[in-house]
């Protein structure tokens, strides 16, 4: 009877020692299925902070200009470098003007004086953009040029004589060539068949950006704007 007792506690120990690698081997599973649930969990949390960096980023894009325009250009271009505009070449005689390095090396020292250009000449753009798909017959020449000198105080932050509206807005009418402009209390109108010359100017410490174009609504002056506009073409080139 001992030796079958013994006997049988050996057999059940054997049988315990070969379960305990399935069990360990249940256990070891039971390790390696929690690692997917990480990784899951690894990638959800990167998602998360992708989108908290697209929403970041979504913060940090800068608002176009509004329609009026109303935004300074300065919030517009915060690193403070405004946009180049048409950039004509020296030609023959003035090559050497560009070969230079002497003329290269003043250029150079000149780019705070052209930024300041720019940011005036930014300013003039989008007012200029703004007064032309609002003019129409009609209009009152004082409301026309309220309009537009208000426009330019906002966007080009008037600030004294550090920046602002260059000089009377000229909107000349007809057979008046030029520098023309309304006093207060004005009721002259803007007519269909009038061609007026709008010519205003803004200004960035003192640096002044001035630009004049024709309006006309007649299609009978259409030759006459677009001789204007070669001409003028020419003359900068």
């Amino acid at each position: 009877m001992e030796k079958e007792d013994t006997n049988a506690e050996l057999a059940a120990a054997e049988a315990s020692s070969d379960a305990k690698p399935e069990n360990g081997a249940e256990e070891a599973s039971d390790v390696s299925s929690s690692f997917p649930n990480d990784e899951e969990d690894s990638k959800a949390e990167a998602t998360k902070k992708k989108k908290k960096k697209n929403k970041s980023k979504k913060k940090k894009e800068l608002p176009p200009q509004t329609d009026p325009p109303s935004i300074p250009v300065t919030e517009l271009f915060p690193s403070g470098e405004f946009p180049e505009g048409e950039i004509q070449q020296y030609k023959d005689d003035n090559l050497w003007r560009t070969t230079s390095e002497e003329k290269r090396e003043l250029e150079r020292l000149e780019k705070p004086m052209y930024n300041s250009v720019r940011r005036a000449a930014e300013v003039h753009r989008q007012v200029r953009k703004y007064i032309r798909g609002i003019l129409k017959p009609g209009m009152l020449m004082t409301d026309i040029c309220e309009t537009l000198e208000n426009t330019v105080r906002k966007l080009i932050s008037e600030n004294g004589l550090q920046a602002g509206i260059a000089f009377p807005t000229g909107c000349s009418l007809n057979w008046v060539a030029a520098h023309w402009t309304p006093n207060s209390g004005d009721k002259t109108v803007l007519e269909y068949d009038d061609v007026m010359k709008l010519d205003f100017g803004t200004h960035v410490d003192g640096h002044i950006v001035d630009c004049a174009f024709t309006v006309a609504f007649n299609p009978m002056f259409n030759p006459l704007l677009e001789a204007s506009r070669e001409a003028t073409n020419a003359g900068i080139k």
